[in-house]
């Protein structure tokens, strides 16, 4: 039977939150008004339509299955903290809670993570469904569920999808949210019943979106097309290890004793030697496979370049389905970073630890993460939770946060765990060491609303899942692709298949709850242990001591660093081995000398302090560097950090590549008076990139302008941005080509998903031809008009600096006093689905924006901007916290958006102003803090 309910039915904000209530009751009817001639489907809405779907929020309802009364006490945020007096009670509630704010994005995620996006919004999403298919999430998170799970992660993940079911029972469409009124599921729609399955599924999502290098490995095959072996690996240089620290420093490995040294104090390995090096570089043993600036030169040339040439015209494709996948669901895999760190309370005001992270993740309406407290009224066996932080609807637990004891954050690593092989295919097989060895194949039946259904047929290999057979481009060689002698003859085309550790069953879910009961470092590493994916930088702080550790299944490779090009999957050299990096093999660091520990995505350890390769392709350590640099400036001038010293550096705006062009870019002799007016801007500035600041919106116009100049018009097609179109000189040219004979080609890329980017790799690009002026990346023919062509590096300068210029005065004005960064750097919100695929009128209900942003790319306050693009913002801290582990109810925090995926709900994006600002909300924990921060109270009854 339905849940009974008493009391109040709909969200009643408390006292700071009643105007902004009436604000968006305004903004209901006037919208109401504007669309009642219908909506998408025909049908009308009233303002009990819009309505329909708020959740209770006060009184109290009666719900099946708990063994006791569950309090949910909301603050003036919308943000749940929730009592029980049991694992299973805790987490039922758990589900209920987040199904009442949140049951749309659950619904599209769980739809997307089983490729079943077609069932909700018809034939336009089948090619995304067969890709999602041929991965197998869902496949694979049921595997975890059945074989790979603990009995206790099972029982909360079954708890949770009895909640969630309580939520859904005997409501309508209408009645969960506003969007299935836009879709006509307005009172047939009956969603089916949730599944443990699909809170597990989720984390192949978020592993999906954290996977890696497979961009960089597609992006550099795509390269060879325009560029030779020493263009590009001007294009992916060397990590500054001697500039910017690696996260671990105090420790190194001893190859003759088997051990990783920790502040002078051993700690046995158990090291195997498969498949590391005897030199301590990272390389292999046979010297293949070893990395020169990022590309990969241990095969040899001709199979290195039969490998990348081969997949020249087709990963143009395949790069478009990895791209739009993730998408659906509002993160993707470009740009994203993430900051934390953690700083010793010898450093720190109150003596204790503070702990700060900001995952950095395309932005999303609403936010990808969920804020929440988990509360057993007595920790005991029978109920061992009492942790707040962040976590995803639709997945029980907290995934990031603190619990009473222990504070923890994340950073994406970045290690290497996937790897593109491609597959010479043969009838119903595929070659393997000179023998066809037959496809491993299943069938597949995609539903499709409004239309037949459809049937697919999955093919993988030893290495993998076959992406070629969902994108006819993918099984067709490039016509001008090479081979070798010891490649096979490329026939029809090489296929191409996937290897990736997310698609083998692992014990991630498992690694959420015992995080979130840990109570000290023992704990803390032995539940990093079980993260297998994706792997993670995880920070650590109690209250007196401070750590780092590195988890993941990281795979050993059995001949050369296979992940930095697509490797040849007929020979088993290049197969992975079977073995993984084992855990006590891993880097990590405890209580260093120096006080502090921070992690944004650099390098993870010196290569020449560890034996195996993690990859080549770190971050640059730009941001790592900035935020170690203000934390070393506050302990050197005498200072103690305090919890807003730790938000003033998450929002610090210092653009690092200012201080290096600037001094340059002011010795420039320009003619055009109007030309020096914008020069003049960047004199005596400061390089803090605010949203008031014309020198930042000028100096970052011009450093696009230098990227695509001196970069982004020698890139082949498909990096490049999708319409703008060169002439350029054909492929096999020998030389300079004759006007006549020059080729029109246009990018195929979207504009916030291209090269270049502009972000720290570009950094590290330009600083390293800096003292190169007459490198030919500094030429560049003559433009529209008079712009003039350039020889050396000073002449490509002068040219951006006139083009930068005229851009923004066609995009801000000529009068250089109304320019500002923030007027090219804007955020719009976009509802996932129908704020970014429906009607007009429905985007301009769903979505919100724009804000004027400060910051950019590579800065620590990292609103993320793609170059090639243009200057709108594409990814963003997610969120924000800073953990105070002297008293937790001084710790602070802050999402992207609202507690509420509601469109006219008060906490739709109640919280975006604040973060827009860089301010931060206070964080109860403690009974006494939260209830009086409490505004709603709601008890959930047996």
């Amino acid at each position: 039977m339905p849940p009974t309910t008493t009391a109040s039915s709909g969200q009643q904000p408390g006292k700071s939150g009643r105007k902004k209530g009436r604000r968006a009751r305004l903004i209901v009817l006037v919208l109401v008004l504007a669309v009642i001639g219908g909506v998408a489907f025909g049908g009308y809405w009233s303002v009990s339509t819009v309505r329909a779907s708020f959740p209770q929020t006060k009184g109290s309802i009666e719900l099946e299955g708990l063994s006791g009364p569950v309090d949910v006490k909301r603050d003036s945020y919308g943000i749940p903290q929730i009592y029980a007096s049991s694992d299973a009670d805790l987490f039922m509630a758990q589900g209920y809670v987040q199904a009442q704010d949140r049951f749309y994005e659950m619904d599209v995620r769980r739809h997307m993570t089983s490729g079943r996006l077609s069932e909700m919004f018809g034939k336009g999403q089948v090619k995304d469904d067969e890709f999602l298919r041929t991965l197998g999430w869902d496949r694979v998170a049921k595997k975890e569920y059945d074989t790979k799970l603990s009995a206790s992660t099972k029982k909360y993940l079954q708890a949770y999808a009895k909640g969630v079911n309580a939520y859904l029972q005997g409501k309508s469409g209408k009645e969960i949210s506003l969007e299935y009124a836009a879709l006509g599921f307005e009172n047939d729609y009956h969603p089916e019943k949730w599944t443990p399955v699909d809170s597990v599924a989720w984390l192949k999502a978020m592993a999906w979106d954290l996977r890696g290098n497979m961009q960089d490995e597609i992006d550099r095959a795509l390269m060879t097309s325009r560029l030779g072996p020493k263009q590009i690996s001007d294009l992916y240089p060397d990590y500054p290890y001697s500039r910017n620290q690696a996260i671990v420093q105090e420790g190194q490995y001893s190859e003759l004793t088997g051990t990783f040294e920790q502040n002078g104090s051993s700690q046995e390995n158990g090291l195997s030697g498969s498949g590391t090096s005897t030199s301590g570089s990272g390389t292999s043993t046979s010297g293949s496979g070893t990395s020169t600036g990022g590309t990969a030169t241990g095969t040899s040339a001709s199979t290195s370049s039969s490998t990348a040439s081969a997949l020249q015209s087709q990963l143009s494709g395949l790069y478009k389905v990895l791209d739009d996948v993730p998408t659906a669901v509002g993160v993707n895999g470009q740009g994203i970073g993430s900051n934390s760190w953690v700083v010793a309370g010898s450093h720190t005001i109150t003596g204790k630890p503070l702990l700060a992270n900001d995952p950095h993740l395309s932005a999303s309406l609403p936010s990808v993460w969920y804020q929440m407290g988990l509360h057993c009224r007595t920790v005991s066996s029978k109920c061992q939770y009492d942790v707040s932080g962040y976590t995803f609807a639709g997945m029980p637990g907290v995934v990031i946060g603190h619990n009473a004891k222990i504070a923890w954050g994340m950073t994406n690593s970045g290690v290497d765990v996937t790897d593109l092989y491609l597959e010479k295919l043969s009838g119903d097989g595929y070659l393997y060491d000179g023998t066809t060895k037959p496809f491993t194949t299943r069938e597949e039946t995609i539903k499709v609303a409004g239309g037949a259904s459809q049937k697919i047929v999955v093919r993988e290999t030893n290495n993998g899942p076959l992406l070629s057979d969902r994108y006819d481009e993918l099984v067709k060689v490039g016509k001008k692709a090479t081979v070798d002698n010891a490649a096979p003859d490329r026939g029809d085309g090489y296929g191409v298949a996937l290897r990736w550790t997310a698609l083998d069953p692992g014990t991630s879910m498992d690694a959420v709850f015992a995080m979130d009961r840990a109570s000290n470092w023992s704990d803390f590493r032995e539940a990093a242990a079980l993260f297998d994916v994706p792997s993670q930088n995880l920070v650590y702080a109690d209250s007196e001591n401070i750590g780092y550790t590195l988890p993941g299944r990281i795979p050993i490779r059995a001949k050369g660093d296979t992940g930095a090009i697509p490797a040849p999957g007929w020979d088993s050299k290049y197969a992975w081995t079977g073995k993984y990096i084992a855990q006590d093999e891993l880097p990590y660091e405890y209580n260093p000398e120096r006080g502090y520990i921070v992690t944004a995505n650099q390098a993870v350890v010196d290569k020449d302090k560890y034996p195996y390769t993690l990859t080549t392709d770190w971050g640059y350590g730009t941001r790592s560097q900035r935020i170690t640099d203000l934390i070393e400036q506050k302990i050197k001038g005498g200072g103690k950090i305090s919890t807003d010293d730790m938000r003033q550096m998450q929002v610090d705006n210092s653009s690092e590549i200012a201080k290096l062009l600037v001094p340059k870019l002011l010795k420039i002799d320009l003619d055009d008076k109007d030309v020096r007016q914008a020069q003049e801007l960047l004199e005596g500035w400061d390089y803090t990139q605010d949203a008031d600041s014309a020198a930042a919106a000028y100096f970052n116009a011009v450093w696009r302008n230098i990227l695509k100049l001196a970069f982004g018009n020698k890139l082949p097609k498909e990096l490049r941005v999708k319409g703008q179109c060169l002439w350029v000189d054909p492929v096999n040219t020998i030389g300079p080509a004759d006007e006549a004979d020059k080729v029109r080609e246009c990018g195929q890329r979207d504009a916030d998903q291209a090269q270049p980017d502009g972000g720290d790799r570009w950094f590290e690009v330009v600083r390293n031809l800096m003292d190169d002026e007459n490198s030919d990346w500094w030429k560049t023919p003559k433009g529209v008009g008079d712009r003039p062509a350039a020889t050396n590096r000073d002449e490509l300068f002068k040219r951006a600096m006139i083009d930068a210029r005229w851009e923004l005065t066609a995009k801000l004005g000529k009068d250089i006093d109304t320019w500002s960064w923030g007027r090219l750097h804007r955020l719009f919100l976009k509802n996932q689905t129908l704020g970014t695929e429906g009607p007009g009128f429905l985007k301009y209900m769903l979505n919100r924006g724009p804000w004027k942003l400060s910051g950019g790319e590579a800065t620590v306050n990292a609103t993320g901007w793609n170059a090639a693009g243009g200057y709108g913002v594409v990814w963003v801290p997610s969120m924000r916290m800073v953990v105070n582990l002297g008293d937790l109810d001084k710790s602070k925090w802050i999402n992207l958006t609202g507690a509420s995926g509601h469109a006219y709900s008060a906490h739709y994006t109640d919280q975006t102003g604040k973060w827009v600002k860089g301010e931060l909300l206070d964080w109860s924990f403690s009974d006494g803090a939260v209830d009086k921060s409490t505004t709603d109270s709601l008890v959930l009854k047996p």
